[in-house]
């Protein structure tokens, strides 16, 4: 273990998430023990034309308690989305907003496509000549800020306000930062997270790229295609250790670290060298103090793409030499997607749920490793044993990276 100075301890105490598993956390770590893709046709949108035709849709998205009537109106795919997963961390939680300073609530929602869904259907009905009544009013939620703000106002939080649109690792980098408010004092709680909706643009820009899979990818696989595009809401209530042991909450977890960096390379290719990707883990193990042989899991942010597994394990091992052999690695993104903004926040509960249960997940679509991708793939099944550390890694457009480090409770 490193000495490192005594930092305010991070914590979380409720978890919310929606995602094409279903409208909750317990959904999604479900279908992680299960043996089935939740991968399926998309139907928000005509993929008349394209070669892809799936993705993660959410199926169905339960009306908020805590959105009011105005919010119902303007709140976009996205912030219902977000709604959706606060209310659910925060039930679970059991945070009383009423005794809590709202001054003292921050609010971190990390998003890359906001109301953009809304916004081509407004543009698409006036094209039409169709009334676009509905789709004027969600113009107001068209800002990759807008489900941050609502939040805030649905909850009441008069606290630090934050909306990182970094592509991929935006949720991811959402959370560090409500780490970081936290330990500085600014916040005694951060409902930290990210949402992203489908939408046309973004399902067309990457078919373009030709970086989408026909099939369900398969992160780390030989014959990988490319990536599943999905859509969710993952959100944490972060305290710090004295306001959550105060009120008498139940811990779930630690988030013990984070490490941000830029590849400072290319607008959509990973560093050849990995080199951001190899600061943001190596920087977040030494934030939570922790030698890389201490790791007992890694979530990988794994795509499927070629160019982004590769650098990606190369960090791994880089990063964690020896241990890397040794250390289990999955991605849950052959069985929900790739959520953009969202994935970073998802994918952290799905650490945290790893650790909880001490079983690390499968790679869903996983059968055979590519050589340039070799470490300990969990395949087929979860791995069961003792998960005291874990490293959930989140790399996004621009070389935006972000590495959370999270403990067992």
């Amino acid at each position: 273990m490193r000495t490192v100075e005594q930092k305010k301890r991070v914590v979380v105490t409720g978890l919310g998430a929606i995602t094409s598993a279903g409208p909750t956390a317990d959904h999604l770590r479900r279908a992680l023990h299960g043996e089935s893709t939740c991968l399926r046709e998309v139907s928000l949108f005509s993929t008349e034309g394209l070669r892809v035709h799936i993705g993660g849709e959410v199926e169905r998205i339960p009306s908020s308690a805590l959105a009011t009537t105005a919010a119902r109106r303007r709140g976009s795919r996205s912030d219902l989305l977000a709604l959706c997963a606060v209310e659910e961390a925060l039930t679970r939680s059991g945070l009383d907003l009423a005794q809590t300073s709202r001054e003292r609530i921050a609010t971190a929602l990390g998003s890359s496509t906001g109301g953009m869904l809304e916004t081509e259907s407004f543009y698409a009905t006036r094209l039409e000549g169709r009334p676009a009544g509905r789709f004027r009013r969600q113009l107001l939620s068209t800002s990759v800020g807008a489900p941050t703000e609502l939040v805030a106002a649905c909850v009441g939080a008069l606290g630090p306000r934050l909306s990182p649109s970094t592509a991929c690792s935006s949720s991811a980098i959402a959370i560090a930062m409500g780490l970081l408010w936290i330990r500085s004092g600014a916040a005694d709680v951060v409902l930290a997270g990210g949402t992203d909706a489908l939408c046309r643009m973004t399902f067309t820009g990457f078919h373009a790229l030709q970086a989408l899979s026909p099939s369900p990818c398969q992160p780390f696989d030989r014959g990988r295609q490319g990536i599943s595009l999905g859509e969710g809401a993952g959100v944490l209530v972060l305290e710090s250790e004295e306001h959550a042991t105060a009120r008498g909450a139940a811990i779930l977890g630690e988030i013990a670290g984070a490490g941000i960096s830029c590849d400072a390379a290319h607008p959509t290719a990973p560093h050849a060298q990995s080199r951001g990707a190899i600061q943001a883990l190596s920087t977040a193990l030494a934030d939570a103090g922790v030698e890389p042989h201490e790791l007992d899991y890694v979530n990988a942010h794994g795509t499927g793409t070629p160019q982004n597994d590769v650098c990606e394990a190369t960090a791994i091992r880089t990063v964690l030499g020896e241990a890397a052999g040794r250390v289990p690695v999955s991605s849950t993104k052959g069985l929900i997607g790739h959520l953009l903004g969202a994935a970073g926040a998802v994918e952290c509960i799905v650490t945290l749920l790893a650790v909880a249960e001490g079983a690390a997940p499968p790679t869903f679509g996983l059968v055979d490793p590519d050589s340039e991708c070799m470490l300990d793939h969990v395949l087929g099944r979860a791995r069961t044993g003792t998960l005291a550390t874990a490293a959930s890694n989140s790399y996004g457009f621009g070389g935006n990276n972000c590495t959370l480090i999270v403990r067992a409770a």
